[in-house]
């Protein structure tokens, strides 16, 4: 399968059984992601927005089946039985807090991979999931403090979305 486009993402999510709730998740995480990407191909960076935006509306695809942090993997598995391009799989796949390397993976029971985003789409849709918290969007300090307070100040995962915060920030010129 080619990369859907908007259209075609939404009724993927829905024939998947994501509720209505993911669904406007999805499109707003959507806006905010393809709101960076503009900004990263206009300060000159490549980057293929029709990956970004397909990743985006996908990105939660798994939560039709469960709300665990399996929900990347889960959504990876059935946007792979779809036949749906590795490059979506991978993004939907990574967008995980700010990634889970290998050994958190393995700790956390999920299938033995790394599941940090790689590609520069990747760490767009990342962290544009990381700006919307529901159905609105908040400031990158908002989630990593919440993220803080879940995990602990000192875990890996408030780490590195920290320094994803601080490459897209460079990037990003703010």
């Amino acid at each position: 399968m080619s990369l859907p486009d908007g259209e075609r993402a939404l009724e993927i999510l829905r024939e998947a059984g994501c509720c209505s709730g993911v669904v406007a998740h999805c499109l707003n995480v959507t806006r905010v992601a393809m709101r960076l990407a503009g900004r990263l191909v206009e300060g000159g960076l490549e980057v293929d927005v029709a990956l970004v935006e397909a990743g985006a509306l996908l990105h939660d695809l798994g939560r039709a089946r469960t709300h665990s942090v399996r929900h990347g993997v889960v959504g990876g598995e059935m946007a792979r039985e779809l036949g749906l391009p590795e490059a979506v799989v991978r993004i939907i796949e990574r967008h995980i807090g700010a990634g889970i390397p290998r050994g958190e993976a393995a700790e956390l029971g999920l299938p033995e991979g790394d599941y940090v985003p790689e590609t520069l789409e990747e760490k767009v849709v990342a962290y544009a999931d990381k700006l919307v918290e529901g159905h609105r969007e908040v400031g990158i300090e908002v989630t990593i403090r919440k993220l803080a307070e879940e995990l602990g100040a000192e875990h890996p995962g408030v780490g590195r979305l920290r320094v994803l915060h601080e490459e897209m920030a460079a990037l990003l010129g703010l």
